[in-house]
């Protein structure tokens, strides 16, 4: 059996970060990273983006070449998947039976996308976007493919429609809630987002329901809506989140429910077992203190870093500000805090100037901006959420003042 000193489950963003710090911070102790992908660690963001246009190929978005793994003895185990943790031997057991000792365990997986339950979702042509292969699967279609729906009015759903429109493809976007991007965004950003993509021909529909999806001859053919109208398709497109792969470690007796449960030094519950990333659910103050998990490359890199330094003995704790950013058209969104629970917003900028930030206020504190073509309101607004600024909106809404001097 192998054994690893530190075993590192999972090559997305987190996992590879993780050994890149240890590496960075002096560990001399031996380091793996077992992924259940063939792949190198990669980018995730430009599968939906860059990626999925062909504006970069795989090569470009490799976090690192093979290379830099070999050079820094960080052994990769690939094509592997964990089916169970034993926290008391210190080992794995992995799908193809064999078992793989460690001293120390972090648990950087992700997760899986959250499939639809309808009749049809396993039909061909039914895609999510969370992996390379399922970004080739879809980049294989798209010669035969005119017209694609889109389940789903998330960053994943809306980056996927802007990059298909420009393919020349028909898309219909679907959206259950009453707006797209309902869960993470306000009204303002999401009646922008929304006469966007419909500016640019996205049949874009909220408040529908997807009954099932129908197809011939094993192929998906179109989407039923709970109306019984169906919107023809050659492709569908899913994209209605994640399910935080933790089955393991929760079957272990670690403590969680959406997500592994850790504490601030990216600590599970079971001994010398570490969980970062996309699972990893954590108390965070820019949350009001809630409990949550955070689907972000800033999130899994701050945590990595957090648990490496944990290892390398030094006293840390992650109190990282979250920050993310969406391409779509020629629109660059970055958000920085999270603007759950927010009382108020405050518009700064014209929609129709397609250069604006919405800024979310908490009981007169901000606490997240939205900023779009607005890089100068989104580094200086950084600021203003990790001090909680308290200003005053009339000014907030004065773009002949910059943000930093409104604080001042």
């Amino acid at each position: 059996m192998d054994r690893t000193d530190v075993l590192i489950i999972g090559a997305g963003h987190a996992g590879a970060q993780a050994a890149i710090a240890l590496r960075q911070g002096g560990y001399t102790g031996t380091v793996a990273i077992l992924g259940d992908e063939p792949e190198l660690p990669y980018e995730r963001p430009p599968l939906s983006k860059d990626y999925l246009s062909g504006d970069k190929t795989f090569d470009r978005i490799l976090i690192r070449p093979a290379s830099f793994w070999e050079e820094r003895k960080i052994a990769m185990r690939l094509n592997r998947r964990v089916v169970a943790v034993d926290a008391e031997a210190h080992e794995v057991s992995l799908s193809d039976g064999s078992q793989h000792g460690y001293g120390s365990l972090i648990w950087a997986t992700g997760g899986s996308p959250r499939m639809l339950s309808c009749a049809g979702y396993d039909l061909k042509g039914v895609h999510s976007v969370r992996t390379r292969a399922d970004v080739d699967r879809i980049m294989r279609e798209l010669e035969t493919t005119q017209r694609v729906a889109i389940i789903g009015g998330g960053y994943i759903g809306l980056e996927a429609a802007a990059v298909l429109t420009k393919l020349g493809k028909k898309v219909v976007l679907l959206e259950a809630l009453d707006r797209v991007l309902a869960r993470v965004a306000g009204p303002d950003l999401s009646s922008f987002y929304e006469a966007e993509h419909r500016a640019h021909g996205v049949d874009l529909r909220t408040q529908v329901k997807v009954a099932c999806i129908v197809g011939q001859d094993g192929k998906a053919s179109g989407v039923r809506l709970h109306d019984g109208e169906i919107v023809p398709a050659d492709m569908v497109i899913v994209g209605i989140g994640i399910i935080p792969a933790v089955e393991p470690l929760l079957a272990a007796g670690a403590a969680g429910n959406n997500g592994v449960q850790i504490d601030a030094q990216c600590r599970t519950t079971l001994p010398d077992v570490y969980a970062i990333g996309d699972c990893a659910a954590h108390a965070n103050r820019y949350a009001e203190g809630a409990t949550l998990r955070l689907e972000s490359v800033q999130n899994a890199n701050d945590q990595a870093i957090i648990a490496a330094k944990c290892l390398l003995g030094l006293a840390v704790a992650y109190d990282a500000v979250p920050w993310f950013w969406s391409n779509q058209y020629d629109l660059k969104l970055q958000t920085v805090g999270l603007s759950i629970g927010h009382d108020q917003t405050v518009l700064r900028g014209e929609l129709a100037a397609r250069s604006f930030s919405v800024i979310y206020l908490l009981q007169g504190r901000v606490i997240a901006l939205d900023c779009v073509n607005a890089v100068r309101d989104y580094v200086q607004g950084r600021k203003l959420v990790v001090d909680g600024a308290k200003l005053d909106p009339g000014a907030l809404r004065d773009t002949s003042r910059q943000l930093k001097d409104i604080a001042a």
